[in-house]
């Protein structure tokens, strides 16, 4: 056989062609990859040096990339805020930025923008946001402008699985989370590490303080490595988020914050904002006749607790107002609080129950009416929940109701920070009294008449727990008329409504003794002055007494108290089943619920037969109490119980008895026999040891080996199934977009495009396996025939 000659001038042959045309695609895309590069340092330049002009208006005008250029203007995001005009191009530099700007002026793409940009360069950022909420809108804000870029995001908020967030989270380039489940990653994740974290972004910064996440903040802060650049965003400025500020920012640029917060309160101009003064029980008639009247408006209404947001919805639905309903709180799971925020968001009239976790950052396109229900607690929070609507250049109107012991304070707490307010009147005549219909949804149900008692608790408690005592005065609501208003039978007891009500006859008496003492300074008033004084301390304690009941009342002194005494001072027996253990009265010594302090029943002593009379124990306690509190006595007298095990001769011996070291020495002839004995225990001992290694290790093949054979089985069913072709992205339940951002792995130059043999065999092989199936399956359809007779 003669082999062909090969002219070393007639060029390649056809073999080395076809090697050098598979080798093309990867020269392709190093020749990209260079030019990326280049495009990288151009932009790193441009950023550094970039002044930005005077009349910056267009996000296409900053050096940005290409891929964020192509996700703003799919996103129909063409002209630049205020406060992206003055922090991008500053982000971009690299540089810490601290900034405060109005509710709905553009926060969330001021630092999204440079997040995308800076991520182009170097890959690693990390966002923080208050609430769930929040975080899950910065994400889709990020998706929709993002698309074009090859890294990946993952959302990792409370309320989703633990392990399917650890298995992806190293694969994230950015990270949207809150703080507590973004520590507890951090704690608990193997393999996650933020020493190469590059951006740090801290979203809402005053509301995370606010809401209790200052000890997580901090920790978070000793994960990050201290060579990164910080944005902290805001709407508003407060001591806290200085601190904040000088621990986690180095020498920031400040953007819209100055030694005042007088500015930092001006509202949108498209803003109406009007106040309604209500009395207490009049609060519910004006909401509904308000609702009412504004059938196709899109409202939120915003409440001070999430029980009285429940009892309000409830209320409302069964009363068919004519409008959508939808609420949401805290003691939502997370699943009800995302549906219940895509449906409003999705809805173009309809009403929204809110406690202040709406308040801060979401954006609900459209609102045009923001009513508050419940006074805010500072005029920080009134900012921020009419903030909501007039977002952009949108129109939006906000209403406050207030108290008449509400009006002057908060008045004054708006015009520090210069929030002009007008008063409007209510029409009576159109004011429709729902006092009637909640009384007989009360009476019908037990379930809002339990919902009415808990609202009522709730909101006296807030007032109650308000530091400004200049705007939120307990004793002066009238208590009695706004449980009528809720469709309660009655007034429920509370202790801290008794202990406040005490407290303003004390000072009263006070008051009233020092105005005599200031009149008559005689010894003789005097004395009386202060027996009248300790009169009054008598007669409070009395009344206090008589205001809040003790369980002890209700046992006469030297009377056997029953099983049928507890049953009778549980609380609220007509509530449903599902309620009873959140209503009975709690243990002495227990930490009872503070929402569970009212409508203490009370009935006649009688007589009982000696058979069902038990007596009653100074403690109270149960039999198991008492018989841990005796074991405990017995120890404390008699010292631990030791236990003893006999030989064969009936000797005693401790369990763990020690030999006498003197004659266990003799015994073993001194110096030299103990020496032995311990390298003899010492051979024993790795004896064992490498027994124990040979079974660990047995072990661990074991486990190998079916990992192994669990993974082929895997690889073997994604062989069967058909391959359907489709370029769209599969979307995922945890919110991440891994296909959508993500990079494909590039084979290295010395791989050959071609798949290797291994691999075909296998494939090779995957396709016998099915045509073997469909004959078989072809027999199975031929015997069944000729089983039928048609054959």
């Amino acid at each position: 056989m003669v082999k062909d000659q090969v002219n070393p001038l007639a060029g390649p042959s056809r073999h080395q062609n076809a090697r050098k045309s598979k080798k093309t695609p990867l020269r392709s895309n190093k020749v990209k990859k260079l030019t990326e590069k280049r495009k990288i340092e151009v932009l790193e330049r441009e950023a550094m040096d970039f002044i930005p002009p005077n009349d910056l208006s267009h996000f296409s005008d900053l050096p940005i990339s290409e891929p964020t250029k192509k996700g703003l203007k799919k996103a129909f995001f063409v002209n630049m805020t205020d406060i992206q005009t003055s922090s991008i191009p500053v982000s971009l530099k690299g540089k810490d930025v601290l900034a405060a700007a109005r509710t709905g002026s553009g926060k969330t793409l001021a630092f999204l923008v440079p997040v995308l940009d800076i991520l182009y360069r170097r890959r690693w950022a990390l966002i923080i946001s208050p609430t769930r909420e929040l975080a899950v809108q910065i994400f889709d804000v990020l998706r929709s402008i993002g698309g074009h870029h090859s890294f990946s995001a993952g959302l990792v908020i409370g309320g989703k699985s633990l392990k399917d967030e650890s298995d992806r989270l190293s694969r994230m380039n950015i990270l949207v989370a809150t703080p507590g489940r973004l520590l507890q990653h951090m704690d608990q994740t193997v393999g996650f590490d933020a020493s190469s974290l590059q951006i740090l972004v801290l979203d809402e910064a005053d509301r995370i303080l606010d809401m209790g996440f200052q000890r997580t903040l901090t920790a978070l802060l000793d994960h990050l490595p201290k060579s990164r650049q910080t944005l902290l965003f805001s709407a508003t400025q407060t001591d806290s988020v200085s601190d904040l500020a000088r621990l986690s920012l180095k020498d920031p640029t400040q953007i819209g914050v100055q030694g005042s917060n007088a500015s930092l309160s001006t509202m949108p101009k498209n803003l109406e904002q009007h106040y309604l003064v209500v009395e207490l029980d009049k609060k519910l008639d004006v909401l509904w006749s308000f609702i009412k009247t504004h059938l196709q408006s899109k409202i939120i209404v915003f409440l001070s607790s999430c029980k009285q947001v429940r009892f309000v919805f409830e209320t409302f639905c069964k009363m068919h107002p004519g409008v959508p309903l939808l609420n949401l709180h805290g003691k939502q799971k997370q699943s009800a609080r995302l549906t219940m925020y895509q449906k409003f968001t999705s809805m173009s009239h309809s009403v929204l129950f809110a406690t202040d976790i709406a308040a801060r950052g979401l954006d609900f396109p459209s609102v045009d009416w923001v009513v508050q229900l419940d006074a805010p607690e500072d005029a920080e929070t009134y900012i921020h929940r009419v903030g909501r609507t007039a977002r952009y250049e949108s129109k939006g109107k906000g209403l406050l109701f207030l108290l008449p012991s509400e009006e002057e304070g908060m008045k004054a707490a708006l015009e520090k920070k210069n929030v002009e307010i007008a008063k409007i009147k209510n029409r009576a005549s159109k004011t429709q009294n729902i006092q009637n219909q909640l009384q007989n949804l009360a009476f019908q149900d037990p379930e809002i008449k339990y919902l009415g008692q808990r609202a009522f608790v709730s909101y006296l408690r807030s007032i109650y727990l308000h530091k400004d005592k200049s705007i939120f005065k307990l004793e002066d609501l009238p208590v009695d008329r706004f449980a009528e208003s809720l469709g309660l039978p009655g007034t429920p007891k509370i202790k801290f409504l008794s202990k406040a009500i005490v407290k303003q006859k004390k000072n009263a008496s006070r008051a009233v003794e020092a105005a005599e003492a200031d009149v008559d300074e005689d010894d003789e008033s005097s004395s009386a002055a202060s027996g009248s004084e300790d009169e009054a301390d008598e007669n409070s304690s009395d009344e206090e007494e008589e205001t809040v009941p003790r369980v002890s009342e209700n046992v006469k002194a030297g009377a056997v108290r029953t099983k049928y005494d507890r049953m009778f001072e549980r609380k609220n027996q007509n509530v449903l089943s599902e309620h009873y253990s959140k209503l009975i009265e709690h243990e002495p010594g227990t930490v009872a619920d503070s929402d569970d302090d009212f409508i203490v029943l009370k009935r006649a002593d009688h007589d009982l037969p000696e058979s069902e009379m038990q007596p009653l124990d100074s403690s109270d306690l149960s039999k198991r109490k008492l018989k841990l509190g005796k074991a405990k006595q017995a120890i404390v007298k008699n010292g631990l119980p030791t236990k003893l095990v006999f030989d064969d001769d009936g000797n005693p011996h401790h369990v763990y008895e020690m030999a006498d070291p003197d004659a266990w020495y003799k015994a073993k002839g001194g110096l030299a026999g103990a020496k032995e004995e311990g390298q003899l225990f010492a051979r024993e001992e790795s004896k064992k040891m490498r027994v124990a290694d040979v079974v660990d290790k047995e072990e661990a093949k074991a486990k190998k080996q079916e990992k192994k054979r669990k993974r082929k089985e895997k690889e073997k069913m994604v062989t069967d199934q058909p391959i359907l072709a489709t370029f769209e992205p599969p979307s995922d339940d945890d919110g991440y977009v891994s296909p959508e951002f993500d990079l494909p792995d590039l084979p290295s130059e010395d791989e050959d495009m071609a798949p290797p043999p291994s691999k075909r065999n296998k494939s090779e092989a995957g396709f016998n396996r099915r045509s073997k199936n469909l004959t078989s399956l072809e027999d199975e359809e031929e015997l069944a025939l000729r089983l039928l007779g048609r054959s």
